[in-house]
């Protein structure tokens, strides 16, 4: 696989935690992508929410569809840039991993529920579950993956957090949010690729749910366009074809102007590595109209879709169950499995036990600890 001179090469990883002989056929990227794979975390997000709850419908996204979604995005955008596609892929499979059952509403009750316990944010949780929570080898807990796979999970932290990573890793993946400095290029693509992604398929769900039609989509000048481009090839086409090829065009046009915005960008700056790239501002971008664009298709489905009433009803009952999950296994903690009920840091072991639930299986306990069927 060719690399580009910015290229994250594994050959020049910053490495693991705990030192680990390398593969004899894999590189260290490979290894993490094949780790994440396995991970009882990675299988679990067939049963979490994307915006539709698993029992809504078959054909909703999960976290499981969307985490493949954003791979395959991710690594075509990396094969034009000459980044590393192993990389991208093991990011992007993870970025996820630590989502609460629920979505944003798990989230953001579990948020609350922690507030006065050091709060709880799903892209540190993501690194938790990778660093710590998994349990698959006899020498050390989580999955030990490596600097540059564990530097594009976590996306966004809080300078309080960062220094509490840095406390514990010096010169860790904590560093760069106290530098303002930036992740590299792969990384970087994972967070864009990850927009482009939800941007997309949460249209395809929106219409297969009713909740939006492909007329209210007609205020949105990115589906618009791409719309009137498949009418002028099929005229008369509609329903679910004339979505379908809608959102592929449009798809498409993103991932090219990705493509062309950010080589525009690196030929400005220049990095002649890896290194050079997190000195640099954030380099892949789209460019200024696609931004625009893009940004009016979040506004109008976090409008018509995200708060659309039925979602809010949902969204609502969702809560309650998280809230009152937390303050069931906080008060009886023994009903939680024995080696989150032993640890010394009660909430977090509480919030870490609920976080690692499918959306399924949180109501299920929700229903054995209270009696009460929420959905």
């Amino acid at each position: 696989m060719w690399l580009a001179p910015y290229a994250s090469d594994p050959a020049n990883s910053r490495g693991r935690r705990h030192f680990e002989p390398p593969a004899p056929t894999r590189s260290d990227f490979q290894r993490d992508r094949d780790r994440i794979v396995h991970s009882t975390a990675f299988r679990r997000l067939v049963y979490k929410t994307q915006v539709f709850l698993n029992h809504e419908g078959d054909l909703f996204r999960t976290r499981l569809t969307h985490s493949l979604e954003v791979a395959q995005l991710g690594r075509s955008i990396a094969r034009s840039l000459g980044l590393n596609e192993d990389l991208v892929e093991a990011i992007a499979l993870a970025h996820d991993l630590g989502h609460t059952p629920f979505g944003h509403a798990g989230q953001d009750t579990l948020n609350e529920c922690m507030v006065q316990h050091g709060g709880f944010e799903h892209n540190l949780q993501s690194l938790r579950v990778v660093d710590e929570l998994e349990e698959r080898y006899p020498s050390f807990n989580g999955l030990n993956l490596s600097f540059e796979t564990r530097e594009g999970v976590l996306k966004h932290c809080s300078r309080k957090n960062a220094e509490l990573l840095e406390a514990r890793e010096p010169n860790g993946i904590g560093r760069r949010f106290m530098e303002g400095t930036q992740p590299s290029l792969e990384a970087q693509l994972c967070n864009l690729a990850d927009e482009i992604a939800y941007n997309a398929h949460d249209i395809d769900d929106g219409v297969r749910s009713g909740l939006i039609t492909i007329e209210q989509l007609e205020a949105v000048p990115l589906f618009t366009r791409f719309r009137d481009e498949t009418w002028k090839e099929h005229p008369g086409l509609k329903g679910r074809r004339l979505l379908f090829d809608t959102i592929r065009r449009m798809l498409s046009q993103q991932v090219y102007d990705v493509i062309d915005a950010t080589r525009a960008a690196i030929a400005q700056h220049m990095p002649a590595s890896a290194d050079a790239v997190r000195r640099c501002p954030p380099l892949v971008h789209f460019s200024p109209d696609m931004r625009e664009d893009s940004t009016q298709l979040k506004r109008f489905l976090f409008r018509e879709l995200y708060r659309h009433p039925q979602v809010n009803e949902t969204t609502a009952r969702a809560k309650r169950i998280i809230a009152e999950l937390f303050a069931a296994y906080a008060a009886a903690p023994n009903e939680m499995p024995t080696d989150f009920a032993c640890r010394v840091d009660m909430h977090r072991a509480v919030a870490d036990y609920i976080a690692g639930m499918t959306d399924r299986f949180a109501m299920r306990e929700h229903e054995r600890l209270t009696g009460q069927r929420i959905f």
